[in-house]
């Protein structure tokens, strides 16, 4: 047996995405990470050993412009790119290769962290090293680090520590949630397996084991949606272990859900309720999918009511927008749904006082483990919400590390550091501008070839009846003064529009009636009708306008994509059978895209748009925010560049210059086998690029890039620039019609 120190800066213990993104954002800060992982593969639940999604804020494409960005970003676009089928060994790679690019890392895998080091009184203990045991290779290795995160999910670390932690439901009385019970108790929500199938090709005979569970014996065919074509996350539902333990008792449900499975397989090959004659078994798990343990208390607890009001906290450092989605505790054996959900308007903030532990200083904690309820966990725990908080995470542990500080200590004297770091790194954060003072194009002027000022989806692919209420988000800024419509009308008829106010600036839906118009149709095809809408707002927002339903109205959708317009259509809250419930009258779920994705309706703004003026490429914001906050050129033609310029009044010396292309956050990527998308990049993506410094009276090509399918590029110079004028010159896109920059920042 060997026996190893391994010395760093940071500790990051657990390899699931949330320790993935923590370890990468800290190595990339300059700090050297060492990256513990028990099991041979990265990635947790998301990996091949397990094979679950990674959902987020974009709750399935239910959240508009809701997809994360910083690390989770990049690893969804290049998995876009490299495996759009959702292969699981080609993901389990794009986050190895993720992790391995970084050289400030060292990662150990199949190496179980089981000892800790801490002293300390209980209100305030230390951790001085972690020691694990790597298996197959007899070595036991003791990491020290100034700082530890523990990322494990299940909270090993902390607990050893000695850290805070709660298990199980609080009381409604704690926080006053709507969704907690009366009285507190320790059930968690439980474990999953899934599995694959495939066809043959030919007749598959099935025999089952011994210890198949006889499903018909049980409620789970007549309370549970059970298809032959289905596999991967579609049986989600196949949960059980909320009852028990489900760290100790993790073998007794890891069987119990085998037997389930390998039951449910019975039921369909030989049940002769399916066509699944040619079907076979491909792959079963066999590492239980956890989803629920420990909860570590920070010095905040996120509760229901944080997550529904969407509290703007003063230190938020990521975000999340899945729904509040909780499970009963029998799990596929209760009688209820397998899920019940609440909904947010948009997006939520998620503090950092969540992610660092009230009594141990020096640890900091992402994942499902942060500090929230077990309410407020019902969002917080899904993958790529676990990612932007270990990013978050990791950001907050560099700047530890580096100033010899705790996370107590950091956010009470440098918070705006942190956030403003997570900003540069183009991390998950909603509603903080770049407010960096090392940034020298918050101090310069910027034109544009030309700019998308008249704002108008006009070439028809196909026509939609106004069976259903639909509607058209656009930005006003600043101002609304009439549009028009393209419409198809069977007789002579009326159409209702109503122009609501959005809220929040991170939510598309209906919140305040604003203005209503009747408007006269005649009868006739292909017409573009003017509808007198005014609005006036104080600032740049989005407006939601409603098209009532009326059986005699057809609308026209176009096949041309325009950045920070959406169609939507108004459906019944309706409980799909296999999703669960959903509390009702809730607008993100009433009002979906659906048909309109991609396809928005044909319309025209008769007054100007500031929206995509050359400024909004440096006012701060790298996502969309109350509008799409980027600059877009009026149009891109092969061989005619369109150029975005950054100017100074005097000359200033540049090393390096930080682009943030649009890749529509409004796109819902996943990583395995939810939907697919008909491209592999996203069409928005500038792919043709060249950064020119006039120096010398001429234009020199300082930087470029080709084929490219990512969203932020630092492009760094060997020597410095010294220049009064920079441009970006867009050559071409990945098939969008006008060159889209969301921000260029420059320093020094």
């Amino acid at each position: 047996m060997k026996h190893e120190i391994v010395t760093s800066d940071i500790t990051v213990v657990g390899g699931g995405l949330a320790g993935v993104c923590a370890a990468i954002a800290a190595a990339r800060l300059g700090q050297t990470v060492s990256l513990v992982q028990n099991r041979p593969v990265l990635g947790g639940n998301s990996s091949s050993e397990v094979r679950v999604w990674v959902c987020g804020a974009t709750s399935h494409g239910l959240h508009r412009y809701a997809r994360e960005t910083g690390i989770m970003g990049e690893m969804f676009v290049e998995n876009q790119y490299r495996n759009i089928d959702g292969n699981p060994y080609l993901w389990d790679l794009i986050v190895l290769e993720k992790v391995k690019a970084e050289k400030n890392i060292s990662l150990f895998l199949n190496t179980d962290v089981h000892e800790v080091d801490a002293d300390g009184d209980e209100t305030s203990r230390t951790i001085r090293s972690v020691t694990g045991w790597m298996m197959g290779s007899e070595r036991r290795i003791r990491f020290d680090s100034r700082v530890y995160l523990d990322c494990t999910g299940d909270g090993l670390v902390g607990f050893l520590a000695g850290a805070k932690f709660r298990i199980g439901r609080e009381a409604q009385e704690e926080f006053n949630e709507e969704w907690a019970p009366l009285v507190p108790d320790d059930i968690t929500l439980g474990s999953t397996l899934l599995f694959y199938t495939k066809d043959a090709g030919r007749p598959v005979k099935y025999i089952p084991p011994s210890f198949a569970k006889d499903i018909t014996q049980t409620t789970i065919p007549m309370k549970r949606v059970i298809r032959s074509g289905d596999n991967g996350c579609a049986y989600w539902w196949i949960e059980w272990g909320g009852e028990l333990d489900t760290v100790h008792d993790n073998e007794r449900i890891r069987d119990e859900l085998s037997s389930v499975i390998y039951g449910i397989w019975d039921y369909i090959k030989n049940s002769g309720k399916f066509e699944a004659d040619n079907l076979t078994l491909e792959w079963i798990g066999s590492v239980p999918g956890k989803r629920e343990y420990r909860r570590f208390v920070g010095d905040y607890v996120l509760n229901q009511n944080d997550v529904i009001a969407q509290e703007l906290f003063e230190d938020r450092v990521a975000f999340g927008g899945w729904s509040i989605d909780l499970h009963p505790p029998q799990g596929m054996y209760a009688t209820a749904k397998g899920s019940k959900h609440m909904h947010v308007d948009g997006s939520y903030h998620i503090p950092f006082r969540s992610l660092y532990s009230v009594n141990t200083t020096n640890m900091l904690m992402a994942g499902r483990n942060i500090s929230a309820s077990h309410v407020a966990f019902g969002t917080t725990r899904v993958m790529a919400t676990c990612a932007v908080i270990g990013e978050a995470a990791g950001t907050g542990a560099a700047l530890c590390a580096a100033k010899g500080i705790s996370p107590r200590e950091l956010h009470g004297s440098h918070l705006s550091e942190l956030q403003q770091t997570l900003l540069r790194q183009d991390a998950s954060v909603l509603g903080i501008k770049n407010a960096d003072a090392d940034d020298l194009v918050l101090g310069a002027t910027l034109t544009a070839s030309s700019t998308l000022s008249q704002l108008a989806v006009e070439k028809s692919a196909s026509v939609f009846p106004l069976a259903d209420s639909v509607a058209l988000l656009v930005p006003v800024d600043p101002y609304i003064e009439g549009l028009e419509l393209l419409l198809d009308a069977s007789e002579d008829t009326e159409l209702s529009v109503e122009l609501w106010s959005t809220g929040k600036p991170q939510n598309y839906v209906p919140h305040t009636q604003v203005t209503a118009v009747q408007v006269a149709v005649p009868q006739g095809s292909g017409q573009w009708v003017h509808v007198p809408l005014s609005w006036h707002p104080d600032t740049a927002q989005n407006a939601f306008i409603i098209l009532r339903s009326n059986p005699a109205l057809s609308v026209h959708k176009s096949d041309q994509l325009q950045s920070g317009v959406l169609g939507l259509k108004h459906k019944d809250n309706s409980n799909a059978a296999d999703y669960g419930d959903t509390t009702p009258n809730q607008p993100v779920v009433d009002w979906t895209p659906g048909e309109f994705n991609r396809k928005p309706i044909c319309f025209r703004l008769l007054s100007p748009t500031s929206a995509y003026s050359p400024d909004k490429a440096a006012n701060g914001f790298k996502r969309p925010y109350g509008g799409p906050n980027m600059w877009s050129s009026a149009h891109l033609q092969a061989g005619k560049p369109e150029w975005l310029e950054v100017s100074w009044p005097n000359a200033v010396p540049i090393r390096s210059v930080q682009l943030t292309l649009n890749d529509d956050v409004h796109e819902d990527l996943i990583n395995l086998h939810h939907h697919r998308t008909a491209f592999e990049i996203i069409p928005e993506l500038v792919k043709d690029y060249k950064l020119q410094a006039f120096v010398g009276g001429e234009w020199k090509t300082v930087a470029e890039e080709s084929n490219n399918h990512t969203r932020l590029h630092t492009h760094t110079f060997p020597e410095t620039v010294v220049t009064s004028r920079l441009r970006l010159l867009v050559e071409s896109t990945n098939g969008a019609e006008r060159a889209e920059i969301v921000e260029i920042r420059c320093y020094s």
